[in-house]
């Protein structure tokens, strides 16, 4: 019965987090928030509407807009795991006139960031185009980066432009179409088409398109800025010189590709294409280049940009690879020849129009440049097309289906979006990974020279601390445990998780090395906050500050504090996660790391304190308050191997590793307790010392004992000297 009433139990907490319904997202917020909060001037909302979850904004009696919640067309799901929804109103003329956050459980936006910053961020959407984002692919804005919160802010970003124009789209506003299914019949590529083997009728037919322009256009482009600047920095060359000439072509196409590419290259180019990814070819030749040098730097293409319809394709170095020779007969001799390849998961569909956009500069100042942008405009001709068979009109799932499929696809170019970005951060947690991977493996080695291993760690803890912490804001914490709880009973998604790439890798690498290592790995080496304690105390220890060691039963009478801490923040989140949230603030993380201290005085004041305590006492919170070294620990003893190498005389009579430990993780009879071990590796710097290790010194001795001892005879006796004649 007991069985039977606890799988009840977690069933009802699963259905918990199952809605009843599919009721919209504006009908539960609708009434808590003022029109006059959301839109400058605004006295009511109007109802809703019956086919769309849109409601109008009214002034005087007419409207002036319409309000939605970005999650009712978007996936929002946020750093927390829940989804952030966000109100926006958009005008007649698709432009965004009003932005509030009504719900979200982001606790970084919760706690740590001040509410001008986030009244800010919503209030710089006012006035957003979303015909010039329809257009550009949804790039024509910069994202004003919050530190600390990119992840909340890039899904905030994303969520506002995306459903921003899916109710322009639904409700035409700016002029923008209604999504709607084609009236004529759906194409696919034909793969057995057949393509022009020369490269004259290849640009005859549209296989191949081109963009060409001489410097008496670009310098009228740029004349014709507001900025006057950019005439009086006309370019010099004869008016009818080639500025850039560009040529394209849908290479993924087999027809296309063999004829330009030739076999041998095209195999190569099927061999690098996954299925659903495209590939196009880009050649080009004049004084500009199409490519530039970003891409060397940056590893983006920052002069090019493929667009179709609301989705936009910026080309990064891993999706880009050279092109020796072209294959085709009489092709021009070109300066560039490229493919770049177009993943599956952004939404583009070969078989439509679309267009390369080319950023053109022009340098005003020393440093300031103006920009100009050209078009290069491609559809795949018909007869690389076939028609296919399309489903019924009373198919009532396809639509959904498909927009389903469509947002999955938007989720996951969103998170790969980040990733992309983050490149250089996970290749230097990576690093540091690996480095920390080998100090473990191969400790003896490692610690064998004291004062060499020493600044080994320091260096090490800087780097967790600087780049890690200050840089990187990769500072794990228990609020992530709560996230992942709470994702477990409301319906799990890797989706959330994969949004903080560093975060991730490290909850991977913390995973792993609980089965090895316990929590130590963690705790002593990549935990931004504790370096960061052991770094000042090291500098108290060096300016002489007195250091307290508490008598061995008060020390181990405060450690179970952590783990009260710990079940008190988890009892709490079952009830409530954004309280919990609110209580884990315990964890001084975000006011030391990743706001760097700049926030209210007493979050200041109370990281400050635990600080200073630590300049006493070494890792003191980590040793007695901290609630995420609790939820580590508790695993920590299901490690599988103890790599930590004791003497039989350790803790009777030998005290040294115990007196020594920055954390007393050594009782007194000479067993470690791996709940409080940080695997700081000192211990194993005593196990080798022959100045402090009494077995080793003991070792020692008895080896000069040995090779001072007389040799002896065949019978076993010590050799006599000979007696000396007498004279």
């Amino acid at each position: 019965m007991n069985v039977l009433r606890i799988l009840l139990s977690v069933l009802s907490l699963c259905l918990a987090g199952v809605p009843a319904a599919a009721e919209p997202v504006l009908s539960k917020y609708l009434g808590e928030v003022a029109a006059s909060d959301l839109v400058a001037g605004a006295e009511a909302f109007g109802p809703p509407q019956q086919d769309l979850p849109v409601a109008p904004v009214l002034k005087g009696g007419e409207t002036i807009g319409w309000a939605f919640v970005t999650s009712d067309f978007v996936g929002t799901t946020g750093y927390s795991g829940k989804p952030i929804h966000t109100m926006v109103a958009v005008d007649k003329d698709a432009r965004i006139i009003g932005v509030t956050l009504v719900k979200h459980s982001e606790p970084i936006v919760l706690i740590g960031i001040p509410e001008a910053k986030v009244k800010a961020l919503a209030a710089g959407y006012v006035g957003l185009d979303l015909v010039a984002e329809a257009r550009s692919g949804g790039t024509s804005h910069d994202v004003d980066i919050i530190s600390g919160a990119t992840v909340t802010v890039m899904v905030i970003d994303d969520s506002i432009v995306r459903s921003g124009l899916k109710v322009a789209r639904a409700l035409g506003l700016g002029g923008l179409a209604p999504d709607a299914k084609p009236a004529g019949p759906a194409f696919e590529v034909n793969p057995d088409a057949a393509a022009p083997k020369d490269w004259m009728a290849m640009e005859g037919d549209g296989t191949l398109r081109r963009l060409s322009l001489d410097v008496s256009q670009v310098n009228a482009a740029f004349a014709a800025l507001d900025d006057k600047r950019a005439a009086e920095r006309a370019l010099t060359e004869p008016p009818e010189t080639t500025f850039v000439e560009m040529q394209t072509a849908l290479v993924s196409v087999p027809a296309i590709g063999k004829a330009i590419l030739g076999e041998a290259e095209y195999a190569n180019l099927a061999g690098w294409l996954q299925p659903g990814e495209s590939a196009i070819v880009v050649v080009g030749r004049g004084l500009y280049s199409f490519k530039g040098s970003g891409y060397v730097r940056g590893g983006i293409f920052d002069r090019i940009v493929l667009i179709q319809d609301d989705v936009s394709v910026r080309f990064r170095d891993r999706m880009h690879r050279r092109l020796v020779s072209v294959a085709a007969e009489g092709a021009p001799d070109f300066a560039e020849a490229d493919l770049f390849k177009i993943p599956a998961d952004v939404g583009f569909d070969p078989t439509k129009p679309f267009r390369i956009q080319l950023l053109v500069q022009r340098e005003v100042g020393p440093v300031e440049k103006l920009f100009t942008t050209f078009d290069l405009g491609y559809q795949l001709p018909q007869q690389y097309l076939r028609p296919v068979a399309t489903a019924p009109d009373t198919a009532p799932t396809a639509a959904d289906t498909v927009a389903e499929q469509d947002e999955v696809s938007a989720q996951q170019a969103l998170w790969k979006k980040i990733w992309a970005d983050s490149r250089p951060e996970i290749t230097g947690l990576a690093a540091m990974l690996l480095v920390l991977t080998a100090v473990f493996f191969f400790q003896s080695w490692a610690t064998r020279n004291e004062r060499l291993f020493f600044w080994f760690r320091m260096g090490f803890l800087t780097v967790t601390l600087v780049f890690l912490g200050w840089y990187a804001n990769a500072q794990l914490s228990v609020v992530n445990l709560m996230a992942l709880f709470g994702a477990l009973v409301t319906g799990f998604s890797w989706q959330a998780f994969l949004l903080d790439p560093l975060t991730f890798i490290l909850w991977f690498s913390v995973a792993a090395a609980l089965l090895f290592w316990g929590r130590g790995a963690y705790c002593g080496w990549l935990c931004p906050f504790g370096a960061l304690q052991e770094l000042t105390n090291r500098i108290a220890r060096a300016l002489h500050v007195p250091q307290w060691t508490l008598p061995w039963g008060l020390h181990e009478r405060l450690w179970p504090i952590k783990y009260m801490i710990f079940l008190g923040l988890f009892g709490v989140s079952l009830m409530s996660i954004e309280q919990a949230e609110h209580l884990a603030e315990v964890e001084p993380f975000k006011t030391a790391i990743i706001l760097k201290f700049i926030r209210a005085w007493p979050f200041v004041a109370y990281a400050a304190a635990l600080l200073i305590a630590g300049l006493f006492v070494e890792r003191f919170y980590c040793r007695y308050l901290c609630p995420l070294g609790a939820a580590l620990a508790i695993p920590a003893r299901i490690r599988m191997f103890d790599w930590l190498k004791r003497y039989k005389e350790c803790g009777n009579p030998c005290q040294t590793c115990a007196n020594e430990c920055p954390v007393q993780a050594i009782h007194p009879t000479g067993e470690i307790n791996p709940n409080e071990c940080v695997d700081c590796l000192h211990c194993q710097v005593l196990y080798q010392s022959k100045t402090k290790c009494p077995v080793v010194i003991k070792k020692l001795k008895r080896r000069e004992t040995v090779g001072t001892v007389p040799p002896r005879d065949l019978t076993g006796h010590p050799n006599q000297p000979k007696p000396q004649p007498a004279e």
